[in-house]
């Protein structure tokens, strides 16, 4: 992938780190089904309503994104980085409430102090859902307290970092009979990558379309 111009939004990214003020304007102010990202692999079928809170902490000096890696023994994607979240509940009346009500049960991440300022697009996975990023900005203290049976770390990675496309991998498995392409983006002992990696290559994206 080509490296960003050093005046564009994603070159600036790199040097000092994105203004939220940028950041606000190229997410969607409404969550919807269009427009929306495959994955590879994913099919016609019926998919599950789920969704993720991108949580952008605002640090001293930079913004960091905040992950979970999900515990080795759970049943669905043991082991993986993951943003907080989960499936759509009945009771929950958007996608904002499920992200920020999952993000509470998982790693104690209090509503309270999380501002939901956009929203990126439907994500359709290979796994059967269909998961709408929501992207919050997180005022510290965090004061987390884990689901130990879910969760086995919390921890944050340089949101320039993410966004620098010299860390931006492309890797491949077999899965159900076939070759799968996906994204990654490792970061010290942590291998983000799959869904996790594409929702930031969609802000990404975003963001690099400013600049054109």
């Amino acid at each position: 992938m080509a490296s960003a111009n050093e005046s564009s939004p994603v070159g600036a990214a790199q040097r000092e780190g994105v203004d939220l003020d940028l950041i606000r304007r190229v997410l969607h102010p409404e969550p919807g089904p269009t427009p929306f990202v495959l994955e590879d692999g994913a099919g016609d079928e019926e998919l599950l309503p789920a969704a993720v809170l991108f949580p952008i902490v605002r640090r001293a000096g930079a913004l960091t994104v905040l992950f979970t890696q999900r515990t080795a023994h759970l049943k669905d994607h043991p082991g993986q980085i993951s943003f907080p979240g989960g499936r759509r509940e009945a009771t929950d009346p958007t996608p904002a409430h499920t992200a920020l009500r999952e993000a509470a049960e998982e790693i104690g991440l209090s509503p309270a102090i999380v501002e939901v300022v956009g929203y990126l697009p439907e994500y359709r996975t290979s796994t059967g859902f269909r998961v709408t990023p929501v992207v919050g900005v997180v005022e510290p203290p965090l004061d987390l307290q884990l689901d130990s049976f879910e969760v086995a770390e919390a921890f944050e990675v340089p949101l320039a970092f993410l966004l620098d496309p010299a860390n931006h991998q492309r890797h491949s498995l077999h899965y159900r009979g076939k070759l799968r392409h996906y994204y990654a983006m490792p970061y010290g002992r942590y291998f983000i990558w799959g869904a996790t990696a594409g929702m930031i290559m969609s802000l990404y994206q975003a963001l690099r379309r400013t600049a054109v």
